[in-house]
């Protein structure tokens, strides 16, 4: 049996929902076991005793109420089994959406974002079945053969040994189809979680794809990608198929046991007729769970093959921090954030990210990171807002150490302003209000237009209210940054991270932004990833970062007459910083 204890788990809290399937089965057992006494009382009045129809009127009042009863609590048993799937999957989710938000974007982004989204929707969705068939029909094969074998055996002991000892053979049967059929579908998830991940990267990457010309080849690439899962799918399907057969198989020929040994009796005279009807009647409804059994056991394996998948990724991307003991304190006047020895290297590279990191970044100071690309700049950002932690060092906010407060309440006062900022599928109103849900619509209005975005909210065909697309397909970059920015002005937090805001505009747009982001920084302390030298020139202390090392650092002269390697990129980049 697929009995997954860490799906089990969560039916901790759903577990009224199972109780309540388990008596609306145990209703519907008694009612099969009533229908077929009333049915095999109704024959044998009317035929073998002579009875007319008036005799028999109440008995088949009665035998309508017990089939429309019947009817009752087989709808229930399949209404509650889906609510309970639909709350299983709710809270799954949830958990993991939790975990993903906890865990940050330094730890997602090593995870394939394909597999990610595979795993969120038709992973969850693959526990459908295990929860609104498996589990509920699990119930009902424990509680109605017993009910069934409880009516049998005071009618007929031989006809109650029968079922007795043929009905382990299904489950039996059904245990050794799936210990062969388990690994087949462990495959068939995998190749559709991989076919649906490369597929999404895909279409992530067309237009690079386009720009090299390699199209044609990724395309080829997909077609075996389906082709292996096509492969994987029609061999569980032959297993499926073929375990059907042998369990119906098994099924029919116990129901044949128990029919023959019952008509040869009846033709010797040696069992009354109203007796051996009830036991022919009840011997279907007997093995029926159990049949239903069998055909959902691959529906369970099929979940188990999924959860394993789920809560790998749930241990992979834990929270960054466990058990936080105080919630971050306000920071302002006179507080400093301090960077001691700090060292970190990731996994599966030889180089460390950085290496005895060492600075100080006091309330109201601008401070500005400089390096060339993969020198560590964002690395130290995301260190600051708890997302990955350092293997080496501490990270200190006035006197208390980062990793021992509240993460949730820290980045509540931390604004970050990227490079490309995701925009949801949602309206501009909505995009805005996830910097601050709370907000009203004078704060609102103020975010607008601090960051100057009243002429394209004028523009769109809905102002406010328009739906921008995925990942703001409506949106040019430079408006995409300005939207960012409004969230900024929204939060209105004392710390700003700015991840090179204008590092993708031209000149004309980094001029239209320039005056919203020097109003952003105003007395905020700010750490910002800079290139540009218009930018890096207004922090009051730039670090200048190599191979994951402060090798400079000083104002923006003082580091130009050290004629290092500051002022080497400040010359070679033209300009830039």
């Amino acid at each position: 049996m697929k009995l997954d204890k860490r799906l089990l788990g969560l039916l901790r809290a759903e577990r009224w929902l199972l109780i309540l399937i388990a008596a609306i089965s145990l209703g519907g057992a008694i009612l099969i076991i009533l229908q077929a006494r009333l049915l095999s009382g109704i024959l044998n009045a009317v035929f073998l005793e002579g009875a007319g129809l008036k005799a028999v009127v109440p008995l088949l009042g009665a035998l309508l109420v017990i089939g429309v009863l019947r009817a009752t609590t087989t709808g229930g048993v399949e209404v509650f089994s889906g609510w309970l799937a639909v709350r299983i999957k709710h809270k799954l989710r949830q958990m993991l959406l939790e975990r993903l938000l906890a865990a940050g974007p330094a730890c997602i982004q090593q995870e394939n974002s394909g597999e990610l989204t595979n795993t969120f929707i038709n992973g969850v969705e693959a526990l459908d079945a295990y929860y609104s068939q498996y589990l509920p029909q699990l119930v009902i094969s424990a509680i109605v053969p017993f009910a069934v074998l409880l009516a049998v055996f005071p009618l007929d002991w031989l006809s109650g040994l029968v079922f007795l000892l043929t009905a382990p053979l299904i489950p039996f049967f059904m245990i050794l189809v799936g210990k062969g059929s388990e690994s087949i579908t462990r495959r068939q998830y995998q190749s559709l979680s991989r076919m649906s991940a490369f597929f999404l990267d895909t279409l992530q990457g067309l237009r690079e794809l386009k720009q090299w010309n390699r199209s044609k080849d990724h395309a080829q690439r997909i077609s075996k990608a389906a082709e292996d899962y096509r492969r994987t799918t029609m061999s569980v399907l032959r297993v499926t198929f073929l375990s059907a057969l042998v369990l119906e198989l098994v099924a029919t020929i116990s129901t044949a046991v128990v029919a023959v040994q019952i008509g040869l009796r009846l033709l010797y005279g040696l069992m009354d007729f109203q007796q051996a009807f009830v036991i022919l009647l009840l011997a279907p409804e007997f093995y029926q769970p159990l049949r239903l059994l069998g055909q959902r056991f691959h529906a369970g394996m099929s979940g188990v093959s999924a959860a394993d998948r789920i809560f790998a990724l749930m241990e992979t991307i834990s929270p960054s921090t466990s058990s936080p003991l105080a919630s971050a304190p306000s920071f302002k006047a006179g507080d400093v954030i301090r960077f001691e020895n700090v060292c970190l290297q990731f996994q599966n590279r030889e180089m460390p990210a950085l290496k005895d990191i060492h600075f100080e970044l006091k309330h109201g100071e601008m401070l500005a990171l400089v390096g060339s690309s993969g020198s560590g700049k964002t690395t130290i950002a995301n260190l600051l807002m708890g997302f990955i932690q350092p293997q080496e060092g501490k990270i200190w906010i006035n006197h208390r150490l980062l990793n021992e407060i509240d993460l949730t309440s820290w980045r509540k006062q931390i604004a970050w302003v990227g490079q490309r900022p995701y925009i949801l599928h949602g309206t501009l109103r909505e995009n805005l209000l996830l910097a601050m849900p709370a907000a009203g619509t004078g704060e609102l209005e103020q975010a607008i237009s601090l960051a100057h975005l009243n002429e394209l909210i004028a523009a769109l065909p809905q102002g406010v209210d328009t739906v921008l697309g995925e990942g703001g397909a409506k949106l040019s970059s430079g408006e995409a940054q300005r939207l960012a920015l409004a969230r900024a002005f929204l939060k209105n937090a004392p710390i700003v991270i700015l991840d090179e805001p204008t590092a993708h505009l031209d000149a004309s747009l980094e001029r239209v932004l320039e005056e919203s982001i020097v109003h952003l920084c105003a007395g905020r302390t700010v750490l910002m990833i800079a290139h540009r030298l218009p930018t890096v020139m207004r922090a009051n202390r730039i670090l200048v970062l190599q191979d994951g090392q402060i090798v400079e650092q000083g104002t923006h002269a003082e580091l130009i007459n050290l004629n290092g390697y500051y002022a080497g990129l400040v010359q070679g980049y033209g300009g830039r910083a």
